[in-house]
This record gives C-alpha cells, structure tokens and sequence, in this order.
C-alpha cells in the first residue's frame, strides 16, 4: 500500500514539558488507522503538530513524499491534510452553508458547489437545515458538519480527534456508520478516539499512546486478543 504519512521520533512539548516522545506512526492510502490512548496521553498535541498547530521540536513528518514538518497550518490544509478537531468548533453564529463553504476557503474552492452535494449525499439532514445557524443544531448534527467542513477542503488524509465525544450512544452509532462510509469511499482517516470498541471494529490498524509514546502498533485483532495489552492499556 502506499504510504500517505510517515511520523518519525516526532518530540513535542509545551515550555519545559515534553509531551511528544520519540512518535513513531504511518498510515497508508485508503486506511482508517486508530490512535487510542487515555487523556493526557499526547494524542492532541500530535494532532496539533501534524496540523501545523503545534511546533515539533525534533522528528519528521512526511505527507504525500513532501517533509511538512513545521509547516504553517495553512499550508498543510493547502497540501490536503485536514483536521477536524475535538470539540466540534463550528462557527455558532454562521448558517450550515457558510460554515460549509469555509471549508473550502483554502482547498477546493473551484469545486464548492459538487462538494457541497457530496457532503448533502453522505449528511442529507445538513441539507434540510442548510439556512440555520450552527449553533442551534445538536451536538450530533454539529459533528456532521464540522466533519462535512472537513471534506469540502477535498482531504487526502482526513484526522478525526474525538468525533464521538459528548453523543447520545444512539449517535455515536450513526457517526461511526458514516465513517465507516468515508472508509468505503476510499479516504484515509485517522481515528483519534477513547471510544475503544468501535474504533477497532473500523480500523484496519491500531496504535495505543500512553505517556507521549507509542505502546502497540498492529492489527486491531492483536491488540483485543492479549489480554494484557487490554488490561494495561485500554482498560478493556
């Protein structure tokens, strides 16, 4: 398979506190690769490093061949690796469209329009709720359409961090029915998430972070098969 991102002994910190230590990760074209770990285990800041939020302090990152790291955000929304952050953070005061259509600002923007009905055929209620504002919708509506935003900027990589966070159990099931849709139309996601179970139902590969490390990188099946692994690292 061909590799679409490489992280390399990636450090990263804040001030005199090193978070980042030594990340090792790939994930390949067309793969839905899971990062699990507990809170305050780095999963974020690696997010933010590969987003261009947060400076790396050593290590490399390669997307699509080309070294990104340090690169400035915009740049690498620009070269088509797309975060969609935990928390939602859709624009409240703006219409379903207009959030929408931000996410084209940078990337995609000559195809707003096809984009747009893409998005309405994989979320069809952000279609029935195209003029209201984004901060009257529910919190699973939300996480449609910030993850809609996301694809109008046309992901080759698409980074998930925590999309399931604060849903009714009913919605996590449907949003993980949709990203298990991306997967089947091709698109390489990275699925950063505490939801365990679903996650590794989906993935076709897993790492556990623990302590700004990675702890285990393989198959989802390997990991739910060693009971010590579970126990230490998942809680399972």
């Amino acid at each position: 398979m061909t590799e679409i991102l490489k992280v390399s002994q990636l450090r990263a910190g804040y001030g005199a506190v090193e978070v980042l230590r030594g990340v090792d990760l790939t994930v390949n074209a067309g793969e839905t690769v899971a990062l699990l770990g507990s809170n305050g285990a780095g999963k974020t800041t690696l997010n933010g490093v590969l987003s261009g939020l947060v400076k790396a302090r050593s290590g490399q990152v390669i997307f699509e061949g080309q070294d990104i790291t340090g690169w400035h955000a915009r740049k690498v929304v620009q070269a088509g690796l797309i975060h969609v952050p935990e928390g939602r953070k859709v624009f409240p005061n703006l219409s379903v469209l207009e959030n929408l259509s931000l996410g084209a600002f940078t990337r995609g923007r000559q195809r707003r329009d096809a984009n747009l009905e893409k998005i309405f055929g994989i979320f069809p209620r952000l279609r029935e709720r195209i003029q209201q504002l984004a901060g009257t919708l529910s919190g699973g509506e939300q996480q449609m359409l910030a993850i809609g935003r996301g694809l109008m900027a046309e992901p080759q990589l698409l980074i998930l961090d925590e999309p399931s966070l604060g849903l009714s159990p009913l919605l996590v099931e449907e949003m993980f029915r949709l990203i298990g849709q991306l997967k089947a139309n091709g698109l390489a996601v990275l699925l950063v998430e505490q939801n365990v179970g679903q996650s590794l139902e989906i993935a076709d590969r897993a790492y556990v972070m623990e302590n700004g490390a990675i702890r285990f990188s393989g198959k989802p099946a390997e990991l739910l098969a060693s009971d010590t692994l579970r126990q230490a690292y998942l809680g399972m």
